[in-house]
């Protein structure tokens, strides 16, 4: 009887231990985690939000108080979600390549639209923007001429990130599987380079000047300059590209000049 009372017993602490552990499986704890780390990522959105509002309101030297004030938060909570400026700076640069992306893909054709249509309402959604958001323009643009070498160490990383995605983004749309994606990617940098350059000129040292040139003269400006970085590019690679004809149609590979051989 003994025997068999502790027999029981024991089958009675094992089968508490199974059901204790049924009842806290691994998954709600995953499930707590996300959505804590969906929290999180919903915060940061705000804070980045609440700094284009504040950028707009009080400029480029926008301070972090500002921001946590505008996204009506206590400071030490936006130093909980960003490390420093530097990190915030970082997702701005992300938030701003997000939405040319977004602004772009969504005012093309990229089926029927000419190279050259597609170049000039690249620039077009780019200067609109810029319009909408000149001093978060300005905050960027100042911190990558700065002297602050991580802040300029993230701008180049942009750069080079958003080169790189364009360069693949434009060689899936070419017919030749042999297309030089590194190519694309360095003129792509170089674009980029010349634009926000010619941005930082555009807006200008005081945000309360007015545009250095009207907005359409400046969408111009950069089309015809993107163009020509581009036809450079082309030209130095043997390939020729017509601007008139829609992108998959537009670059023709250019045959070699013939030696001459005197007879």
């Amino acid at each position: 009887m003994v025997t068999s009372h502790r027999a029981a017993s024991d089958t009675a602490s094992v089968t508490r231990v199974h059901r204790k552990t049924d009842e806290v499986p691994a998954r709600r704890v995953d499930a707590r985690t996300e959505r804590w780390r969906a929290h999180r990522v919903q915060v940061r959105i705000e804070f980045v939000e609440a700094a284009f509002r504040a950028l707009d309101a009080h400029g480029p030297d926008v301070s972090m108080g500002d921001i946590a004030k505008e996204a009506g938060a206590a400071k030490p909570k936006l130093y909980r979600h960003f490390e420093d400026k530097t990190d915030l700076y970082n997702a701005i640069v992300d938030r701003v390549r997000e939405m040319l992306w977004e602004r772009l893909l969504g005012g093309i054709n990229l089926t029927d639209d000419s190279a050259a249509e597609l170049v000039r309402q690249a620039a077009a959604e780019y200067v609109a923007v810029v319009s909408e958001h000149p001093n978060v323009f300005r905050f960027i643009l100042h911190s990558h001429f700065s002297q602050q070498a991580r802040e300029t160490e993230r701008a180049l990383a942009a750069a080079r990130q958003s080169a790189r995605r364009a360069a693949e983004f434009v060689a899936g749309l070419l017919p030749d599987e042999s297309v030089d994606v590194a190519g694309i990617e360095l003129v792509s940098y170089s674009i980029f380079g010349a634009v926000a350059s010619a941005t930082d000129w555009w807006l200008g040292a005081n945000q309360r000047e007015v545009f250095a040139m009207p907005v359409e003269r400046f969408i111009d400006y950069l089309a015809e300059s993107i163009s020509a970085l581009a036809q450079a590019h082309a030209r130095f690679n043997g390939v020729r590209i017509d601007p008139t004809q829609p992108l998959r149609d537009a670059f023709v590979t250019v045959p070699p000049p013939r030696e001459f051989k005197p007879d």
